[in-house]
């Protein structure tokens, strides 16, 4: 959209442009806002539909941008730049907190697991040793509170390693 504003077309003809020239999903949503907007529905109107359709909060800036720049006024191709590279840089953080939070993911696993593993592997080989466990109530009754304070704390360690944007 920015280089068919540079090119000094309208917000509209820069619509069709992308309309046009985009890939299936994108295409089809901006033909949708040209038809709409053919019919006597306001650009605005229809580019907001196309993101709360979406559900994408990048294109929901765009959107406001685009609402902005027809209310303010100005160039609306920088701002759109400025727009693109915002939402780039914010994919590549979220990137890079995700593969920060990766050891934590990781440990999450191996410690909500083990437990489990050694419990398996005691059973098999040393029957007699977990029998107090399996084979009394009381038993059943420490193996449900671990496996309540497991399900505790496997939430407790998602909820901290979870990045939200």
């Amino acid at each position: 959209m920015a280089s068919s504003l540079r090119a000094g077309h309208s917000v509209l003809r820069a619509v069709d442009a992308v309309s046009r020239d985009a890939e299936a999903p994108t295409s089809e949503e901006f033909s949708r806002v040209i038809n709409e907007t053919r019919v006597g529905r306001d650009v605005n109107t229809a580019l907001q539909q196309v993101a709360d359709r979406t559900g994408s909060e990048d294109f929901a800036w765009v959107v406001q941008a685009i609402a902005i720049h027809r209310e303010v006024g100005g160039n609306l191709a920088e701002v759109l730049d400025r727009v693109g590279r915002t939402i780039r840089e914010r994919t590549q953080l979220r990137r890079q907190a995700r593969a920060l939070s990766a050891e934590g993911r990781l440990s999450g696993i191996v410690l909500m697991a083990m437990p489990v593993v050694v419990f398996g592997i005691l059973a098999v080989t040393a029957p007699a040793y977990t029998a107090k466990l399996t084979g009394t109530s009381t038993g059943h009754v420490l193996l449900a509170l671990a496996l309540a304070l497991l399900v505790a704390g496997g939430l407790w360690l998602r909820s901290t390693v979870r990045v939200r944007f």
